[in-house]
């Protein structure tokens, strides 16, 4: 086909952590590389992350808890992959980071949960950059600022390498020829790719529709970027691609602003440590772990419409499985009972320290949570009761359901056994002193995990487990995991397959 306007070897669409490394793999194999990105601003969900990578001291024992926590949605190839190199991709990162002298570290952390393999992973992340600000530098991000030093790295890398790239430059369509995608139409020229097209366009976080169709519970909220709507998932379906993981989102529950205007995310609360169920001295763990508050009670309660207590809280990977509790849908009452719910603190609780963690990627975005949450409850994000009966009336609860909600929860933090949802005692604080502060809380998206099905060689693949000659797929645009994930897992698939995306692109080109 004639007609192209520019033409690359390798086209990345993307400039996140896979899109990035994507880009930089191809060219250092040689590889004349694009890398294009709808927004304005660099970094999409990435900068909002923790910024650990996650790798392995032993792929064997990786590779045995990848398949437990996969549980038989990812084809064991695909896992074993991942772990030998989760094993090898450390000396990768700390080459990049050598662009600008960032200081690297690597801790040893074990995984989420308590199966086999579990205690053979850690992380790599980047602990300081000289010079390097993320307040300050990054003024069109919030969060946990690891995401955005490690991001920082890979922004210097590709412009050490003078790769070109395009911001406010969406990819519209793919362009294919006898099965073959040869190129893509983005900022509205053709654009040939000798190698191939990387899609590490992100998931879905950022489409209500698209959630809508693949989710049960609904509304969903994003969390922190709204960019993310799906663009790579339909164009990989109009080259023919498999889809694999759609219901699967990193998700808790959250807040919502009281302007959506003014800030459209879904708001986190605050992060308290992550835990490993069944662990030998799982309450030391948990009272040794740093908290905003310094320890870890958790000073809320969660209610359904009805005033009723319905979940364990503090999951031991909150960030992940918050928001699933929430997804039951009650046929009898023909509603989602759990969506809205409520979060609950007394004022001991609402003076502990801010309950809410804000994180975003948009320039436009501005909001902070303050230190004792009163701005809040001014804002009218959150809200005051001064007695139980009044709460009650606020939520549209039953005041003696609600009352006998509490009454339960007080008595199970006196005797210090949740015997209802099996809270850690360490983390149960009572709700005994008014006035009582509340807030509606929602579920929220922090990623997807669901787009097209790849390989082992990063390629899409059709429904009959056939590649798509010129596509690949990187990062959280049809990840791996498919049933619980791994914190930092994520981050370690934008480097690997990437890595891996980029380099079989560029050798494409160069046959």
């Amino acid at each position: 086909m004639s007609n192209w306007e520019d033409t690359f070897d390798v086209v990345c669409v993307g400039y996140g952590f896979a899109g990035a490394a994507a880009a930089v793999a191809a060219h250092d194999a040689g590889a004349k590389v694009l890398l294009l990105e709808k927004s304005t601003h660099p970094g999409g969900i990435s900068i909002c992350s923790a910024g650990g990578v996650r790798v392995s001291r032993d792929a064997d024992a990786t590779f045995e808890y990848l398949k437990e926590t996969n549980a038989g949605t990812t084809p064991e190839p695909l896992l074993r992959q991942m772990a030998d190199e989760m094993a090898r991709i450390e000396p990768f990162i700390r080459d990049l980071a050598t662009v600008n002298d960032a200081e690297v570290t690597t801790t040893w952390s074990p995984a989420n949960y308590p199966f086999s393999g579990g205690d053979s992973f850690g992380f790599v992340s980047v602990k300081s950059i000289p010079g390097f600000d993320a307040v300050r530098d990054f003024t069109w991000g919030m969060g946990m600022r690891g995401g955005t030093r490690l991001f920082k790295v890979m922004m210097d890398s590709i412009e050490k390498r003078g790769i070109e790239v395009r911001m406010s430059c969406p990819a519209e369509r793919l362009i294919h020829e006898n099965g073959k995608v040869t190129g893509l139409v983005a900022g509205g020229k053709r654009i040939r790719a000798k190698g191939g097209v990387v899609l590490a366009t992100g998931g879905f976080e950022g489409s209500p529709e698209m959630q809508m169709q693949y989710w049960q519970e609904k509304p969903v909220y994003s969390g922190a970027y709204l960019a993310n709507t799906g663009d790579g998932i339909r164009m990989a379906q109009e080259a023919g691609a498999d889809l694999w993981h759609m219901w699967h989102y990193h998700g808790t529950y959250g807040l919502r602003h009281s302007d959506p205007e003014a800030h459209p995310y879904g708001i986190r609360l605050l992060r308290l440590p992550d835990w490993i169920p069944g662990a030998d001295g799982a309450e030391a763990q948990i009272q040794n772990f740093f908290s905003t508050y310094n320890d870890a009670l958790m000073p809320w309660i969660i209610v359904d419409r009805f005033g009723k207590r319905y979940m364990n809280e503090y999951p031991p990977y909150l960030q992940d499985t918050g928001h699933r509790p929430m997804a039951t849908y009650d046929a009898s009452n023909q509603c989602y009972s759990r969506i809205p719910s409520w979060v609950i603190v007394d004022e001991d609780g609402r003076s502990r320290g801010p309950i809410g963690f804000p994180s975003y990627n948009d320039p436009n975005c501005t909001f902070k949570w303050s230190e004792d949450n009163l701005a809040e409850i001014e804002m009218g994000i959150l809200h005051q009761a001064d007695s139980v009966e009044e709460l009650a009336q606020a939520i549209g609860a039953d005041a003696d359901d609600l009352q006998e909600t509490i009454d339960r929860w007080n008595a199970a933090c006196r005797d210090g056994n949740d015997r209802d949802f099996g809270r850690l005692p360490a983390t149960m604080m009572p709700l005994e002193k008014p006035p009582f502060t509340y807030g509606q809380l929602w579920p929220i998206c922090a990623n997807t995990q669901g787009g097209p099905v790849h390989d082992a060689a990063q390629r899409v693949l059709n429904p009959f487990g056939e590649a798509i000659p010129g596509l690949y797929a990187a990062g959280e645009l049809g990840s791996l995991f498919g049933h619980l994930y791994m914190s930092g897992g994520n981050l370690a698939e934008c480097f690997i397959g990437g890595k891996r995306a980029g380099e079989e692109a560029a050798a494409v080109a160069a046959a």
